[in-house]
């Protein structure tokens, strides 16, 4: 079936696409164009390990990474997990969902490798499962490092300006236009993140001060 589902306000399905593309659809991003991109964060050998960007009405645009490969060139993908399109048009892309490279990678509007950062670790700058990807008003870039349990930032070249780790275990990265960041913490419990809730946490985006928790339950 079509993985990919477009509504209007209302809720009203307008249109559907993407099925026979993806083994695992996971990461999904509205560029500023309206432009609609996803990633495949899982191989079975013959599908996964790609980013799609398709027009607003399903139309394929371009495709990173080859069917099924997982690899570690900068025209293969492993395990991408989320997508950020910036106004200039360069977009980040994150790799690793609980294995695969660990990594950001960087590219210009018309999908051509320009650089990455990071691999599989603990230290500033290295990460365990990237799950989420979004800018502040600052144009600073928030990685989620899942299972790391932090939230870090970089400037656009990858340099590692902080880790903020009193946001949980972050599956997704979103802010608004009030200075307020809000991140999603879907793993937490006893287990994986002792002495912390799932549910999602709002906090200033600039000093990351946690305000408010909407606790998640089963």
């Amino acid at each position: 079936e079509d993985p990919i589902v477009k509504f209007d306000v209302s809720g009203k399905p307008l249109a559907t696409w993407g099925a026979g593309l993806f083994n695992y659809p996971h990461g999904f991003h509205v560029d500023f164009e309206g432009n609609v991109w996803a990633t495949d964060a899982r191989g079975d050998g013959q599908l996964g390990h790609q980013v799609f960007k398709f027009s607003s009405n399903g139309e394929l645009l371009m495709t990173l990474g080859e069917a099924g490969v997982a690899g570690k060139g900068p025209n293969l993908c492993n395990q991408p997990t989320d997508i950020l399109v910036v106004e200039s048009g360069e977009f980040f892309v994150t790799e690793g969902h609980g294995e695969g490279n660990n990594r950001v990678m960087k590219f210009t509007a018309d999908g051509n490798f320009i650089m990455s950062w990071g691999q599989t670790g603990y230290a500033p700058g290295e990460f365990r499962a990237l799950h989420a990807i979004d800018m502040d008003s600052n144009g600073r870039i928030f990685v989620g490092d899942r299972s790391n349990n932090r939230v870090q930032i970089f400037d656009q070249e990858g340099n590692h300006l902080t880790s903020w780790t009193q946001f949980g275990r972050p599956s997704g990265i979103a802010f608004d236009n009030n200075g307020q960041i809000f991140v999603a913490d879907s793993e937490s419990d006893d287990v994986q993140n002792p002495g912390w809730e799932m549910g999602i946490r709002i906090g200033d985006a600039e000093t990351g001060w946690v305000s408010d928790f909407i606790i998640y339950h089963w």
